[in-house]
């Protein structure tokens, strides 16, 4: 499954793309849903919350994620802390799917070999503001948090 999350501001109108070929199929599955008002971080999250959500929803045993964000890869992966407290909600809900797969991996991909998601992620952010115009106004910048390597000393979330 490749997943993406788009947001135009930080925070501002967001998005989350999906794109995977089921097993036995040769016709791929495009999703895209449209989340409101959040930042970047949160839509790449939930992206994979939703991902994981439809696997189950297909009975998927086994899921392999695939991401542009190398904050989110890292942060499921436990390289990276989950500082925000909206997102260390988000990483909660994950940890508590993935058990329901007999396997499940995650991998950090560059931006071209995500296109299609990228693409369904912003796909579902314009049809959101078409649809809810006044949204635009909600658009502003946030701090950039750095991701911060984990220190094997201190409690992490997981």
């Amino acid at each position: 499954m490749h997943i993406d999350g788009a947001a135009r501001g930080n925070p501002g109108p967001a998005g989350v793309g999906l794109h995977f070929t089921p097993p036995k199929s040769k016709k791929p599955v495009e999703l895209s849903f449209f989340l409101g008002v959040a930042t970047n971080n949160v839509a790449e999250t939930t992206g994979l919350i939703l991902a994981l959500q439809e696997g189950l929803k297909r009975g998927y045993r086994s899921v392999t994620v695939r991401t542009d964000s190398e904050l989110l890869a890292h942060q499921v992966g436990g390289l990276y802390k989950v500082k925000d407290r909206q997102l260390q909600w988000l990483h909660l809900l994950i940890r508590n799917l993935i058990p329901a797969f007999k396997h499940f991996e995650i991998t950090h991909v560059p931006r071209e070999k995500n296109r299609t998601a990228d693409r369904l992620a912003n796909q579902a952010v314009w049809e959101g503001l078409r649809k809810h115009p006044h949204l635009k106004q909600k658009a502003q910048p946030a701090p950039v948090e750095s991701p911060e390597p984990l220190d094997s000393d201190q409690p992490t979330l997981f």
